[in-house]
């Protein structure tokens, strides 16, 4: 009897938080599980591992987080906490710390600590760097196949995004260029 009331109550439960946020979610925690198993090995492994954790309930539970949680905080704050990471990265130039907290990335130089902060405006479609509080848009989406990229000397120009469209950008972009002016 009691399973019963609490099969209910998880039913209750899920139907009104679906109700009360009149959202879908972006399903960020099952969609990270989803495209972790896709890359553990070839097809034959994935599909195992794909029923194996639905016998385990590992999806239904990350479901079911997503839904009652992570959605409903998606929502009501208008960013998902799956979004945000943190990351270290190696390159020849040195070590950079790049968080994400779902609008933006702060990008830190691990040798000097000096900080970078790239930023997204989802009603602009604009990227822009802070330059001490003072954005400075360098990228702005167009539609699916185009963006408005800044050139060296301060305007702006359309990009076809194509190899073609990136070749001729990275044409007007160059040193070579910046030696000509």
């Amino acid at each position: 009897m009691k399973r019963k009331y609490l099969i209910s109550a998880i039913a209750l439960i899920v139907a009104s938080s679906m109700m009360m946020t009149s959202c879908i979610g972006s399903f960020t925690l099952t969609n990270k599980l989803l495209s972790w198993n896709k890359q553990v090995g070839d097809k034959f492994v994935n599909e195992l591992v794909f029923f194996a954790f639905w016998i385990l309930p590992v999806y239904e539970i990350s479901t079911l987080a997503d839904i009652i949680v992570l959605n409903s905080i998606e929502f009501w704050s208008g960013s998902n906490p799956m979004e945000a990471s943190t990351k270290t990265i190696e390159t020849e130039h040195g070590k950079y710390l790049v968080e994400c907290d779902g609008h933006g990335y702060d990008i830190t130089n691990q040798n000097d600590g000096s900080t970078v902060r790239l930023s997204f405006d989802v009603e602009e479609q604009t990227w822009s760097i802070d330059n001490n509080g003072q954005l400075l848009p360098f990228m702005t989406f167009i539609d699916n196949s185009h963006v408005r990229m800044i050139t060296p000397d301060g305007s702006f120009t359309q990009v076809e995004l194509s190899a073609k469209g990136v070749y001729a950008y990275r044409d007007i972009a160059s040193p070579r260029y910046f030696a000509l002016r």
